[in-house]
C-alpha cells in the first residue's frame, strides 16, 4: 500500500511565470521564496516556487518550444500540470501504480546537487495531469537541485492560508467511474463522498462528482463529470476550453475564512456572486453558527453543515483568461462533506458566469 505522507505541491505550467508569481503573491498571498532559470544554471525554463502555509505552488515557463510546457500551454492555457506527492518510498510507490495498471511518465529518478538528493517518479492520471512522487528526506537545500532562495519579498500580501484541503479535476462525458476505478485500484483509495445529478443539478445544468481519499483521508480528489441537462455544464465547459480533463479548482484552508476573504478582496481577488437573498435564511438551514451572518453576506461566504459540524466556502472566478481554473477558500468547523447545501446557489452562480461569456 503506498504510504502518501502529505502534498508536496502543484505545478502549474503558465504562459509567463514571472508575472503570474506577481498575480499569487500580490494578490493571493503566496511568498516567494526560491527561483529556477538561467541565473541558476536551468537552461530551459523559469520556476517559480511560492508558498503560504504548508501550500506550494511552482509556476513553470519553458524558454522555447521544445520544452514540452509549451505545448501543454498552447493547448490547455495556464493550468496545474502536476499533483506532487510526498511518499516514504518513491521507488515501491512507482513499481505498485505501474504494476496495477497506471502509465509511467518518469522513472524513479534521483536529482543531486551540493545539498543533497531528492528522488521522484511520474505517472499519468486524467487528461495531462501527472502524478509525481517524491521524497527529500535527503536534501537540505530550499526546494529541487536548480532553485535558489529568495531571500526577501516586499510584494506578498500574506491572507493567512495554511494547507491544501483537496483538489478537484474535471473529466469528460461518462469518464467518472473510469477514474474513480483508477484511484482505488491503483492507489488503493476509497471513496469519501458521492452524490449525483439528482442533488447536484440547476433548471439548466447538473453533474455527478465522487471524492477519492487515501486512508489517513488527508489527500482528497473529487472527481466530476457532467451530467445530462438543458444546457452545458461547467464541468463540460471546463473541458471544452481546456480541450481535455484536468484540475479545476484547488481549495485552501484557512482557520479563519472571514479574516481571509477581507483580505483577499482587498487584494482585489474576484469571487462569485452569492445572491443576498441566500442568507435570509441561513440559520433556519444550518442551525447556529459562530459567524455574523451579516458579515458573511457582505463578503459572500457561503455556509453548510452536516453530521460532523459545519463548513464555510467561497470560489473565485477563473483566474485565467479561459473559464478552466479557479480556487476556493475553505474553512471546516467540524463539517467533513463539500457543501452539498450550497450546491444550488454555487451552480446558479456559475450559470450567470457562463451565460455572461455565452456558454451556457
Amino acid at each position: 500500500m503506498i504510504q502518501i505522507r502529505d502534498y508536496d505541491h502543484l505545478e502549474f505550467y503558465v504562459g509567463n511565470a514571472k508575472q503570474s508569481a506577481y498575480y499569487y503573491r500580490a494578490m493571493l498571498g503566496f511568498k516567494l521564496v526560491a527561483y529556477a532559470g538561467l541565473e541558476t544554471g536551468v537552461r530551459t525554463h523559469a520556476s517559480y516556487l511560492l508558498q503560504q502555509g504548508d501550500i506550494r505552488f511552482v509556476l513553470t515557463t519553458p524558454y522555447g518550444p521544445e520544452h514540452p510546457a509549451a505545448d501543454h500551454i498552447k493547448l490547455h492555457g495556464d493550468g496545474v500540470k502536476a499533483i506532487t506527492l510526498a511518499v516514504e518510498d518513491v521507488d515501491g510507490s512507482y513499481n505498485e501504480t505501474i504494476a496495477k495498471g497506471a502509465k509511467s511518465l518518469q522513472n524513479p529518478t534521483t536529482l543531486e546537487d551540493k545539498n543533497g538528493s531528492v528522488r521522484m517518479a511520474s505517472i499519468a492520471t486524467y487528461g495531462d495531469t501527472i502524478h509525481t512522487f517524491i521524497n527529500r528526506k535527503n536534501y537540505k537545500g530550499i526546494f529541487l537541485p536548480g532553485f535558489e532562495p529568495i531571500k526577501k519579498d516586499t510584494l506578498c500580501r500574506p491572507v493567512a492560508l495554511q494547507f491544501l484541503d483537496h483538489v478537484v479535476g474535471n473529466v469528460e462525458w461518462n469518464k467518472m467511474d473510469t477514474w474513480v476505478q483508477y484511484y482505488e485500484r491503483v492507489f488503493g483509495f476509497h471513496k469519501f463522498w458521492s452524490v449525483d445529478d439528482k442533488i447536484l443539478h440547476t433548471q439548466y445544468s447538473a453533474l455527478n462528482s465522487t471524492v477519492m481519499s487515501d486512508k489517513t483521508e488527508k489527500i482528497k480528489f473529487p472527481i466530476n463529470e457532467p451530467a445530462p441537462a438543458l444546457k452545458k455544464s461547467q464541468i463540460e465547459e471546463y473541458c471544452d476550453y481546456y480541450r481535455s480533463a484536468g484540475v479545476q479548482h484547488i481549495a485552501m484552508h484557512t482557520d479563519n475564512i472571514v479574516e481571509t476573504v477581507s483580505k483577499l478582496r482587498e487584494n482585489g481577488a474576484e469571487f462569485l456572486h452569492i445572491p443576498g437573498n441566500y442568507y435570509e435564511t441561513l440559520l433556519d438551514r444550518v442551525g447556529k453558527i459562530d459567524e455574523d451572518v451579516k458579515t458573511l453576506a457582505k463578503l459572500g461566504i457561503l455556509v453548510d453543515r452536516d453530521e460532523h459540524g459545519y463548513l464555510l466556502q467561497l470560489f473565485t472566478k477563473p483566474i485565467e483568461d479561459r473559464p478552466t481554473v479557479f480556487l476556493e477558500v475553505i474553512q471546516r468547523k467540524g463539517g467533513k462533506s463539500f457543501g452539498i447545501g450550497n450546491f444550488k446557489a454555487l451552480f446558479e452562480s456559475i450559470e450567470r458566469e457562463q451565460a455572461a461569456r455565452g456558454n451556457l
